[in-house]
């Protein structure tokens, strides 16, 4: 999540590509492609995405694509405003802590009723915390949220009471699904349990669950009785693309109301196309490198096939410094991203760190190579970087293959690296996930989508989320343990005053940022367009200037609004704007996102 991720970011990681159909009586919807079968007029919001969906479990989904239906599916206790973020109602009307800090009182809406028509109370949400507490299983997700709960109890219907073994900073920004008792008490095993057998699935968000085909699609429907409003459209589809270009160019044809993710060349084309608008807003992502610090367990043990070399911060630095952020910037993502430094983007204002002049690892080739000789890895002979053991200094980066921004700096790499004497082979892989988490990598493209509140992506690289054994998966998204860093993230995470844990947030940024673990190459922009003949209005996040998909809630595909007419667009107009069009689209995990957004054992946001 991945958010844990223990419970939701998180990757929790830009949103992936996405596209919107708008089915009508001229045009075929997705779901009339699926099962041949005729819409009947109705308005069908289609989402076209390229990541699988790991669970529909809300106890085990980490990926973005995941967590966005639950955002659909189900209620939090409260929710972030589309404005500003800041927490507001969900299923929980109001909230107040004790003087001690250590008790929470949330009051329990009376108007939310689940889509089997009985009503969801404190009772459900309890029950949903309980079982976090209880079962490890149930932790996978989101059980950084609950590791703290010392007890909770729900004394009436509309109370839910939350006690706490010391502060909790995250109590009005808890990005768990609350789940109806009634139905998932009879699950056995929660690890097994992926609720993907029986339709509809039985929730209270502004949507419903009424089918799913594994990297096929996952349909929904409005829920008539969501308190705030039913949704507008007929039927929401989430489609599985593994090819980016065919959503651009369903896009152009009219099939296809809204894409995500968009490459630069597909943006600029897209620009010049009738009824369709482009939104380049500021992302809520970061994309970077991750090294490999030694793959390890609680116990103590050590595994995978990380080269030993970067256990050294110093190779570590040299590699950073040899990494060109601005051309990254300027040449890969073409002017739609703002160069990387700390670890939060610079959305989320308060929380955004960057390193001084003295503390910033410049691009600096000549400092690059002076720390490897340093650190003993001469030239040989023929240029390349050696050891003390006389073994070539190369190394192996994780690369995701549907991604050609990772394709696109894994080729500058091997030329600033190349340059440096460094060996470097770029693994672009359809699953990067298996090597990941086995610890078969020495650096991966990296990312996560950040929330409003942080504790989840800082949470992921704590001890804590080591994974049990090396048999087990953790919530770690890239099995750093450092002690300074946790230090800070206990005082951050138990400090109510917002002025005092900004600055300790920001500390711990400036501890990831010194050990060289991760390097933060970019915050890539939200660039994405729809159909204006199609969708008539939809809201961003935030409001005024921000992205649709990828949200932190339901509030975009909550409020979209069908466009006058049938739903049906001509592609004939439009088509040769796709032509030249060569780069696909990126992943919705976006930016290495999903790479992390995998289950593990102990439970941010995956999103």
């Amino acid at each position: 999540m991945v958010t844990k991720v223990p419970a939701r970011i998180r990757l929790l990681l830009a949103s992936g590509a996405a596209a919107v159909l708008l089915a009508g009586s001229a045009t075929p919807s997705a779901q009339a492609a699926d099962d041949g079968k005729d819409n009947g007029g109705k308005k069908v919001l289609t989402v076209a995405v390229s990541q699988s969906v790991d669970s529909l479990s809300p106890f085990l989904a980490q990926k973005l694509v995941s967590t966005t239906i639950h955002r659909l599916a189900y209620e939090y206790l409260t929710n972030y405003d589309v404005k500003d973020a800041h927490p507001v109602p969900g299923l929980a009307t109001e909230w107040k802590t004790s003087p001690d800090k250590l008790t929470w009182t949330y009051t329990i809406r009376k108007n939310s009723k689940w889509s089997d028509g009985k009503q969801a109370t404190a009772e459900d949400a309890a029950w949903t915390f309980n079982k976090m507490m209880t079962d490890e299983n149930a932790a996978t997700a989101n059980g950084s949220f609950t590791a703290n709960f010392k007890k909770v109890t729900a004394p009436n219907p509309e109370t839910l009471v939350i006690e706490l073994k010391k502060p909790q900073a995250t109590m009005t920004a808890l990005d768990v699904p609350i789940v109806p008792k009634h139905v998932w008490e009879k699950v056995g095993d929660f690890s097994k349990f992926n609720n993907d057998k029986q339709f509809p699935i039985v929730g209270n968000g502004p949507f419903v669950v009424t089918d799913f085909k594994v990297d096929q699609f996952v349909k929904l429907k409005p829920n008539k009785d969501f308190w705030r409003g039913a949704p507008k459209f007929d039927e929401l589809v989430l489609k599985y693309y593994k090819d980016g270009d065919a959503a651009v160019a369903a896009l152009q044809k009219g099939e296809v109301s809204f894409v995500q993710g968009l490459t630069p060349a597909q943006a600029t084309a897209l620009r010049s196309a009738d009824n369709i608008k482009v939104n380049d807003a500021p992302g809520r992502r970061f994309f970077a490198l991750a090294t490999n610090p030694g793959a390890r367990s609680k116990d103590g043990k050590t595994f995978g096939s990380g080269h030993k070399a970067l256990l050294d911060p110093a190779v570590r630095k040299a590699l950073f410094a040899a990494t060109d952020r601005k051309t990254i910037v300027d040449k890969v993502f073409q002017g739609h991203a703002v160069e990387g430094e700390g670890y939060i983007p610079p959305r989320f204002d308060s929380y955004f760190w960057k390193p001084d002049a003295s503390q910033r690892v410049a691009y600096d080739p000549a400092r690059a190579a002076q720390l490897l000789d340093q650190a003993g890895y001469k030239r040989n002979g023929g240029g390349k970087r050696v050891g003390k053991d006389g073994k070539a200094l190369d190394f192996r980066i994780l690369c995701h293959a549907t991604d050609p921004n990772d394709k696109a700096i894994g080729k500058y790499l091997q030329e600033w690296w190349g340059e440096l004497g460094v060996g470097l082979k770029v693994d672009c892989l359809d699953n990067v996930s298996d090597p990941w988490l086995k610890g078969d990598y020495d650096l991966a493209f990296d990312g996560w989508s950040v929330n409003p509140d942080p504790d989840f992506v800082l949470s992921i690289h704590t001890c804590g989320a080591l994974p049990a054994t090396p048999k087990d998966t953790g919530a770690t998204d890239n099995f750093i343990c450092d002690k300074r860093f946790d230090e800070l993230y206990g005082k951050q995470s138990a400090e109510y005053d917002a002025a005092k844990r900004v600055g300790l947030v920001k500390e711990m940024q400036s501890r990831l940022y010194d050990t060289a673990y991760m390097n933060v190459l970019a915050y890539p922009n939200a660039v994405e367009a729809y159909r204006t003949d199609q969708i008539k209005s939809i809201t961003t996040m935030p409001e005024a200037a921000g992205n649709l998909w990828g949200q932190d809630g339901y509030w975009s595909w909550w409020s979209a609004e069908p466009a006058a007419g049938d739903g049906s667009s001509d592609s004939g107009s439009s088509m040769g704007v796709v032509i030249g069009i060569v780069a696909a689209v990126v992943l919705a995990a976006g930016l290495g996102l999903f790479v992390v957004m995998r289950r593990r054992s102990t439970a941010e946001d995956r999103e």
